[in-house]
Protein backbone atom coordinates (compact mmCIF):
# COMPACT_ATOMS: atom_id res chain seq x y z
CA UNK A 1 0.00 0.00 0.00
CA UNK A 2 2.86 2.37 0.79
CA UNK A 3 4.24 4.27 -2.21
CA UNK A 4 7.84 3.95 -1.07
CA UNK A 5 8.89 7.54 -1.83
CA UNK A 6 7.49 11.06 -1.98
CA UNK A 7 8.17 11.16 -5.72
CA UNK A 8 6.28 7.94 -6.37
CA UNK A 9 3.34 9.12 -4.24
CA UNK A 10 3.27 12.40 -6.17
CA UNK A 11 3.37 10.60 -9.52
CA UNK A 12 0.46 8.37 -8.59
CA UNK A 13 -1.62 11.39 -7.59
CA UNK A 14 -0.80 13.22 -10.81
CA UNK A 15 -1.66 10.09 -12.80
CA UNK A 16 -5.11 10.16 -11.18
CA UNK A 17 -5.73 13.74 -12.26
CA UNK A 18 -4.33 12.99 -15.72
CA UNK A 19 -6.84 10.15 -16.08
CA UNK A 20 -9.70 12.65 -15.74
CA UNK A 21 -8.26 14.66 -18.64
CA UNK A 22 -7.75 11.49 -20.67
CA UNK A 23 -11.41 10.61 -20.11
CA UNK A 24 -12.36 14.06 -21.43
CA UNK A 25 -10.09 13.49 -24.45
CA UNK A 26 -11.76 10.13 -25.18
CA UNK A 27 -15.17 11.74 -24.99
CA UNK A 28 -15.95 9.89 -21.74
CA UNK A 29 -17.61 11.59 -18.80
CA UNK A 30 -14.89 11.86 -16.12
CA UNK A 31 -15.41 9.43 -13.28
CA UNK A 32 -13.66 7.62 -10.45
CA UNK A 33 -14.69 4.28 -8.95
CA UNK A 34 -14.14 3.47 -5.27
CA UNK A 35 -15.40 0.65 -3.04
CA UNK A 36 -18.74 1.40 -1.39
CA UNK A 37 -17.81 2.29 2.17
CA UNK A 38 -20.83 0.96 4.00
CA UNK A 39 -21.13 -1.78 6.60
CA UNK A 40 -22.98 -3.96 4.07
CA UNK A 41 -19.91 -3.92 1.80
CA UNK A 42 -17.46 -4.99 4.48
CA UNK A 43 -16.55 -8.67 4.46
CA UNK A 44 -14.37 -10.69 6.79
CA UNK A 45 -11.50 -12.32 4.88
CA UNK A 46 -11.21 -15.61 6.73
CA UNK A 47 -7.89 -16.46 5.05
CA UNK A 48 -6.22 -13.22 6.17
CA UNK A 49 -8.39 -12.81 9.32
CA UNK A 50 -9.06 -9.13 8.57
CA UNK A 51 -11.91 -6.89 7.41
CA UNK A 52 -11.78 -5.93 3.71
CA UNK A 53 -14.10 -4.17 1.27
CA UNK A 54 -16.43 -6.29 -0.82
CA UNK A 55 -17.07 -6.09 -4.57
CA UNK A 56 -19.61 -3.27 -4.54
CA UNK A 57 -18.33 0.05 -5.86
CA UNK A 58 -19.57 3.62 -6.06
CA UNK A 59 -18.84 5.88 -8.99
CA UNK A 60 -17.91 9.53 -8.57
CA UNK A 61 -19.06 10.79 -11.98
CA UNK A 62 -19.33 14.23 -13.56
CA UNK A 63 -22.69 13.29 -15.10
CA UNK A 64 -24.39 15.19 -12.27
CA UNK A 65 -23.69 18.51 -10.60
CA UNK A 66 -22.95 16.79 -7.29
CA UNK A 67 -20.65 14.26 -8.93
CA UNK A 68 -18.84 16.95 -10.90
CA UNK A 69 -18.24 18.90 -7.68
CA UNK A 70 -16.74 15.78 -6.04
CA UNK A 71 -14.28 15.36 -8.90
CA UNK A 72 -13.50 19.08 -8.86
CA UNK A 73 -12.66 18.82 -5.16
CA UNK A 74 -10.54 15.77 -5.90
CA UNK A 75 -8.52 17.64 -8.53
CA UNK A 76 -7.94 20.62 -6.24
CA UNK A 77 -6.91 18.28 -3.43
CA UNK A 78 -4.53 16.37 -5.70
CA UNK A 79 -2.97 19.68 -6.76
CA UNK A 80 -2.52 20.68 -3.11
CA UNK A 81 -1.05 17.30 -2.13
CA UNK A 82 1.28 17.32 -5.13
CA UNK A 83 2.66 20.74 -4.15
CA UNK A 84 2.94 19.63 -0.53
CA UNK A 85 5.02 16.59 -1.50
CA UNK A 86 7.20 18.63 -3.87
CA UNK A 87 7.96 21.10 -1.06
CA UNK A 88 8.46 18.31 1.52
CA UNK A 89 5.78 19.82 3.73
CA UNK A 90 2.98 18.18 5.70
CA UNK A 91 -0.44 19.13 7.02
CA UNK A 92 -3.22 17.71 9.17
CA UNK A 93 -6.61 16.49 8.03
CA UNK A 94 -8.14 19.40 9.91
CA UNK A 95 -5.87 21.89 8.13
CA UNK A 96 -6.90 20.53 4.72
CA UNK A 97 -10.52 21.34 5.50
CA UNK A 98 -9.66 24.94 6.40
CA UNK A 99 -7.13 25.31 3.57
CA UNK A 100 -9.86 24.64 1.03
CA UNK A 101 -11.51 27.92 2.02
CA UNK A 102 -8.63 29.71 0.27
CA UNK A 103 -9.21 27.89 -3.04
CA UNK A 104 -10.37 30.19 -5.83
CA UNK A 105 -13.55 28.26 -6.70
CA UNK A 106 -16.24 28.09 -4.05
CA UNK A 107 -17.45 24.81 -5.54
CA UNK A 108 -14.06 23.21 -4.75
CA UNK A 109 -14.24 24.05 -1.06
CA UNK A 110 -15.29 21.42 1.47
CA UNK A 111 -18.56 21.77 3.35
CA UNK A 112 -17.22 20.01 6.47
CA UNK A 113 -14.29 17.92 7.63
CA UNK A 114 -16.11 14.64 7.09
CA UNK A 115 -16.20 15.45 3.40
CA UNK A 116 -12.47 16.20 3.19
CA UNK A 117 -11.63 13.11 5.27
CA UNK A 118 -13.70 10.93 2.94
CA UNK A 119 -11.97 12.36 -0.12
CA UNK A 120 -8.54 11.57 1.33
CA UNK A 121 -9.77 7.99 1.88
CA UNK A 122 -10.98 7.87 -1.74
CA UNK A 123 -7.56 9.00 -2.96
CA UNK A 124 -5.84 6.43 -0.75
CA UNK A 125 -7.90 3.62 -2.22
CA UNK A 126 -7.70 4.64 -5.87
CA UNK A 127 -3.99 5.55 -5.83
CA UNK A 128 -2.99 2.69 -3.50
CA UNK A 129 -0.95 5.21 -1.50
CA UNK A 130 -1.52 5.81 2.21
CA UNK A 131 -2.33 9.26 3.51
CA UNK A 132 0.92 9.08 5.50
CA UNK A 133 2.74 9.00 2.16
CA UNK A 134 0.71 12.06 1.12
CA UNK A 135 2.22 13.73 4.24
CA UNK A 136 -1.26 14.03 5.74
CA UNK A 137 -1.42 13.75 9.52
CA UNK A 138 -4.36 13.27 11.89
CA UNK A 139 -4.53 15.46 14.96
CA UNK A 140 -1.88 14.14 17.34
CA UNK A 141 -2.90 10.88 18.99
CA UNK A 142 -0.23 11.05 21.70
CA UNK A 143 0.17 7.27 21.78
CA UNK A 144 3.50 6.14 23.23
CA UNK A 145 5.89 3.22 23.58
CA UNK A 146 7.99 2.19 26.58
CA UNK A 147 10.27 -0.83 26.51
CA UNK A 148 13.64 -2.44 25.69
CA UNK A 149 13.78 -1.27 22.08
CA UNK A 150 16.45 0.76 20.24
CA UNK A 151 15.21 2.42 17.08
CA UNK A 152 16.29 4.94 14.49
CA UNK A 153 13.79 7.56 13.41
CA UNK A 154 13.94 9.68 10.26
CA UNK A 155 13.08 13.27 11.21
CA UNK A 156 13.15 16.63 9.43
CA UNK A 157 16.40 17.28 11.30
CA UNK A 158 17.96 14.02 10.17
CA UNK A 159 18.26 10.60 11.77
CA UNK A 160 18.24 10.05 15.51
CA UNK A 161 18.62 6.90 17.58
CA UNK A 162 16.33 6.46 20.58
CA UNK A 163 16.18 3.77 23.21
CA UNK A 164 12.58 3.52 24.38
CA UNK A 165 13.60 3.18 28.05
CA UNK A 166 16.97 4.87 28.45
CA UNK A 167 16.42 7.92 26.22
CA UNK A 168 12.86 8.83 27.19
CA UNK A 169 11.09 10.13 30.26
CA UNK A 170 8.24 8.45 32.09
CA UNK A 171 5.95 9.41 29.21
CA UNK A 172 7.78 7.12 26.80
CA UNK A 173 8.56 7.46 23.10
CA UNK A 174 5.81 9.15 21.11
CA UNK A 175 4.78 7.21 18.02
CA UNK A 176 5.26 9.31 14.87
CA UNK A 177 2.50 9.82 12.33
CA UNK A 178 4.25 7.47 9.88
CA UNK A 179 5.88 4.55 11.74
CA UNK A 180 7.45 3.38 8.49
CA UNK A 181 10.08 6.09 9.03
CA UNK A 182 11.36 3.96 11.95
CA UNK A 183 14.10 1.33 11.73
CA UNK A 184 14.35 -1.23 14.52
CA UNK A 185 18.02 -1.55 15.53
CA UNK A 186 18.12 -3.69 18.68
CA UNK A 187 15.63 -5.15 21.12
CA UNK A 188 15.58 -7.34 24.19
CA UNK A 189 11.80 -7.67 24.24
CA UNK A 190 9.77 -10.80 24.81
CA UNK A 191 6.34 -9.40 23.99
CA UNK A 192 4.27 -6.35 23.06
CA UNK A 193 1.57 -5.37 25.55
CA UNK A 194 -0.95 -2.98 23.99
CA UNK A 195 -2.81 -1.15 26.77
CA UNK A 196 -6.07 0.78 26.38
CA UNK A 197 -5.93 3.38 29.14
CA UNK A 198 -3.34 5.92 30.19
CA UNK A 199 -3.88 5.13 33.86
CA UNK A 200 -3.00 1.46 33.38
CA UNK A 201 -0.08 2.30 31.12
CA UNK A 202 1.31 4.57 33.86
CA UNK A 203 0.79 1.85 36.49
CA UNK A 204 2.75 -0.68 34.43
CA UNK A 205 5.63 1.75 33.86
CA UNK A 206 5.72 2.94 37.48
CA UNK A 207 5.84 -0.68 38.66
CA UNK A 208 8.62 -1.49 36.17
CA UNK A 209 6.66 -4.12 34.27
CA UNK A 210 8.46 -3.23 31.03
CA UNK A 211 11.84 -3.86 32.66
CA UNK A 212 11.01 -6.93 34.73
CA UNK A 213 9.26 -8.78 31.90
CA UNK A 214 11.15 -7.33 28.89
CA UNK A 215 7.92 -5.89 27.55
CA UNK A 216 7.25 -3.20 24.95
CA UNK A 217 4.26 -1.36 26.42
CA UNK A 218 2.23 0.38 23.72
CA UNK A 219 -0.38 2.84 24.95
CA UNK A 220 -3.35 2.55 22.60
CA UNK A 221 -4.96 5.69 24.02
CA UNK A 222 -8.48 4.37 23.57
CA UNK A 223 -9.45 3.45 20.01
CA UNK A 224 -5.97 3.22 18.49
CA UNK A 225 -4.81 5.52 15.73
CA UNK A 226 -3.56 4.09 12.47
CA UNK A 227 0.05 4.85 13.40
CA UNK A 228 -0.31 2.87 16.63
CA UNK A 229 -1.76 -0.15 14.85
CA UNK A 230 0.89 0.03 12.13
CA UNK A 231 3.74 0.12 14.64
CA UNK A 232 2.22 -2.76 16.59
CA UNK A 233 1.97 -4.84 13.42
CA UNK A 234 5.59 -4.06 12.52
CA UNK A 235 6.79 -5.06 15.99
CA UNK A 236 5.05 -8.40 15.52
CA UNK A 237 5.96 -9.06 11.90
CA UNK A 238 9.55 -7.83 11.87
CA UNK A 239 10.70 -8.65 15.42
CA UNK A 240 8.59 -11.79 15.82
CA UNK A 241 7.11 -10.51 19.09
CA UNK A 242 3.78 -11.81 20.38
CA UNK A 243 1.16 -9.08 20.78
CA UNK A 244 -1.38 -9.10 23.61
CA UNK A 245 -4.09 -6.49 24.11
CA UNK A 246 -5.15 -5.34 27.60
CA UNK A 247 -8.39 -3.36 27.80
CA UNK A 248 -11.35 -2.58 30.01
CA UNK A 249 -14.02 -5.26 30.34
CA UNK A 250 -16.80 -3.80 28.19
CA UNK A 251 -18.03 -4.28 24.60
CA UNK A 252 -16.44 -1.06 23.32
CA UNK A 253 -13.06 -2.17 24.62
CA UNK A 254 -13.44 -5.57 22.97
CA UNK A 255 -13.81 -3.64 19.72
CA UNK A 256 -10.52 -1.90 20.46
CA UNK A 257 -8.96 -5.35 20.60
CA UNK A 258 -10.80 -6.23 17.38
CA UNK A 259 -9.38 -3.20 15.55
CA UNK A 260 -5.83 -4.15 16.56
CA UNK A 261 -6.27 -7.79 15.61
CA UNK A 262 -8.63 -7.74 12.64
CA UNK A 263 -8.92 -4.17 11.44
CA UNK A 264 -11.79 -1.70 11.53
CA UNK A 265 -14.61 -1.03 9.12
CA UNK A 266 -13.45 2.55 8.58
CA UNK A 267 -9.97 1.46 7.41
CA UNK A 268 -10.88 -1.82 5.71
CA UNK A 269 -8.78 -0.86 2.68
CA UNK A 270 -5.71 -0.91 4.94
CA UNK A 271 -6.39 -4.00 7.06
CA UNK A 272 -3.46 -6.03 5.74
CA UNK A 273 -1.22 -3.01 6.41
CA UNK A 274 -2.54 -2.24 9.92
CA UNK A 275 -4.05 -5.36 11.50
CA UNK A 276 -2.26 -8.04 13.53
CA UNK A 277 -4.51 -11.13 13.39
CA UNK A 278 -2.19 -13.03 15.74
CA UNK A 279 -2.82 -10.53 18.57
CA UNK A 280 -4.42 -12.11 21.65
CA UNK A 281 -6.72 -10.65 24.29
CA UNK A 282 -5.39 -10.73 27.84
CA UNK A 283 -8.26 -9.01 29.73
CA UNK A 284 -10.26 -7.62 31.49
CA UNK A 285 -12.47 -10.67 30.82
CA UNK A 286 -15.99 -11.07 32.18
CA UNK A 287 -14.65 -14.17 33.92
CA UNK A 288 -12.21 -11.89 35.80
CA UNK A 289 -15.13 -9.89 37.15
CA UNK A 290 -16.45 -13.09 38.70
CA UNK A 291 -13.15 -14.67 39.77
CA UNK A 292 -11.64 -11.56 41.35
CA UNK A 293 -14.91 -9.99 42.49
CA UNK A 294 -13.91 -6.75 40.79
CA UNK A 295 -15.74 -3.46 41.33
CA UNK A 296 -18.26 -3.06 38.52
CA UNK A 297 -20.83 -0.87 36.83
CA UNK A 298 -24.13 -2.17 35.44
CA UNK A 299 -24.42 -2.72 31.71
CA UNK A 300 -26.36 0.00 29.93
CA UNK A 301 -28.86 -0.72 27.18
CA UNK A 302 -26.27 0.32 24.60
CA UNK A 303 -23.74 -2.04 26.20
CA UNK A 304 -26.20 -4.94 25.91
CA UNK A 305 -26.96 -4.08 22.28
CA UNK A 306 -23.24 -3.89 21.51
CA UNK A 307 -22.55 -7.27 23.13
CA UNK A 308 -25.41 -8.91 21.25
CA UNK A 309 -24.05 -7.39 18.04
CA UNK A 310 -20.62 -8.80 18.79
CA UNK A 311 -22.10 -12.30 19.03
CA UNK A 312 -22.90 -11.87 15.31
CA UNK A 313 -19.52 -10.31 14.49
CA UNK A 314 -17.10 -12.72 12.70
CA UNK A 315 -14.23 -11.32 14.79
CA UNK A 316 -15.84 -12.64 17.96
CA UNK A 317 -17.28 -15.94 16.76
CA UNK A 318 -14.90 -18.14 18.71
CA UNK A 319 -15.58 -20.38 21.68
CA UNK A 320 -13.67 -18.01 24.00
CA UNK A 321 -15.54 -14.87 22.98
CA UNK A 322 -18.96 -16.51 22.85
CA UNK A 323 -18.48 -17.83 26.41
CA UNK A 324 -17.24 -14.50 27.73
CA UNK A 325 -19.94 -12.39 26.07
CA UNK A 326 -22.71 -14.75 27.18
CA UNK A 327 -21.31 -14.59 30.72
CA UNK A 328 -21.27 -10.80 30.66
CA UNK A 329 -24.86 -10.66 29.45
CA UNK A 330 -25.74 -13.01 32.28
CA UNK A 331 -24.02 -11.07 35.10
CA UNK A 332 -25.04 -7.71 33.54
CA UNK A 333 -21.82 -6.02 34.69
CA UNK A 334 -18.71 -4.38 33.22
CA UNK A 335 -15.41 -3.38 34.80
CA UNK A 336 -12.41 -1.15 34.11
CA UNK A 337 -8.72 -2.04 34.06
CA UNK A 338 -8.13 0.13 37.11
CA UNK A 339 -10.60 -1.97 39.10
CA UNK A 340 -7.72 -4.42 39.67
CA UNK A 341 -6.37 -1.81 42.12
CA UNK A 342 -9.04 -2.99 44.55
CA UNK A 343 -6.62 -5.85 45.25
CA UNK A 344 -3.63 -3.49 45.64
CA UNK A 345 -1.57 -1.28 43.34
CA UNK A 346 0.89 -4.07 42.59
CA UNK A 347 -1.69 -6.78 41.91
CA UNK A 348 -1.84 -6.17 38.15
CA UNK A 349 1.94 -6.40 37.66
CA UNK A 350 2.80 -8.97 40.34
CA UNK A 351 -0.09 -11.38 39.91
CA UNK A 352 -2.74 -10.69 37.27
CA UNK A 353 -0.64 -10.18 34.13
CA UNK A 354 2.15 -12.71 34.93
CA UNK A 355 -0.39 -15.44 35.71
CA UNK A 356 -2.55 -14.69 32.69
CA UNK A 357 0.39 -14.42 30.27
CA UNK A 358 1.80 -17.66 31.63
CA UNK A 359 -1.56 -19.38 31.05
CA UNK A 360 -1.46 -18.05 27.46
CA UNK A 361 2.12 -19.38 26.98
CA UNK A 362 3.28 -15.85 26.19
CA UNK A 363 5.64 -15.60 29.21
Amino acid sequence: MSAGSDQEARERLIDLAAEFYDQFDRGTIPHMEVPTRTKSNIVFDEDADVWVYGDRTSTRSANSVRGAQKLLKAVYTIDFLSDQLEQDRSSTLRELYYLSESWDLNEAQFNDQDESNQLIEDLEIVSEVTREDFHMRPEESGATVMGPLLLREQTRRGEREIHCQEDVGEGGYQIPNNPDTIDFLENDAELVLAVETGGMRDRLVENGFDEEWDTVVVHLKGQPARATRRLTKRLHDELDLPVVVFTDGDPWSYRIYGSVAYGSIKSAHLSEYLATPEAEFVGIRPQDIVDYELPTDPLSDSDVNALESELEDPRFQTEFWEEQIELQLDIEKKSEQQSLAARGLDFVTDTYLPERLDEMDVL
